[in-house]
């Protein structure tokens, strides 16, 4: 696959069924297999809720991105400006809090573009850093953090379904 051929569009009001479908298949396929699947179930149907993703469509201080290659959506990305970050909250930052892809695109360079264009906002929005939370035995992203030029900062409690798992609080600096 080329990377002409993944498309990055931005993700509409009326796009709310398709960004619940591959928010759920890729949280899935990326954490399934290393908690309960009690916990799954209940992250699943509480952060992935109409209620929920409609009202993150509708908040001013995020946005979502989908990748698409051919007419299939096979990742997606979502940004957090000023007080809709989930914790800093600094008005001269932004928030990676997602990037997913589905397993069957990993190493396709999907998960990539959807980071540059993270970091193509980050610089319209003349921020002075971006951060994500990652977690701490997803050493996958950890790496491709890493690769981008991400240094962990910090750490904090994520809580799925029931289990609190701590995730590793990560930063790259825009401006120098």
């Amino acid at each position: 696959m080329k990377v002409e051929e993944i498309k990055i569009l931005n993700v509409e009001i009326t796009d709310l069924k398709a960004l619940q479908e591959i928010g759920k298949t890729t949280f899935s396929e990326t954490f399934a297999t290393t908690n309960s699947e009690e916990d799954m179930k209940k992250y699943l149907a509480e952060s992935f809720s109409s209620e929920k993703i409609l009202a993150e469509l509708k908040d001013d201080n995020s946005e979502f991105y989908f990748a698409k290659v051919d007419k299939d959506i096979v990742g997606y990305l979502k940004l957090n400006f000023g007080k809709s970050q989930t914790e800093l909250k600094d008005n001269n930052a932004l928030e990676i809090e997602r990037i997913y892809v589905l397993n069957a695109f990993h190493g396709k360079k999907v998960g990539q573009q959807l980071y540059d264009k993270a970091i193509e906002i980050a610089k319209q929005k003349n921020v002075d850093y971006v951060w994500l939370g990652v977690w701490e035995e997803n050493t996958r992203a950890i790496k491709f953090y890493k690769k981008n030029g991400f240094t962990a900062f910090d750490k904090h409690i994520f809580r799925l379904g029931n289990d609190e798992q701590t995730d590793i609080m990560m930063k790259l600096e825009i401006k120098k």
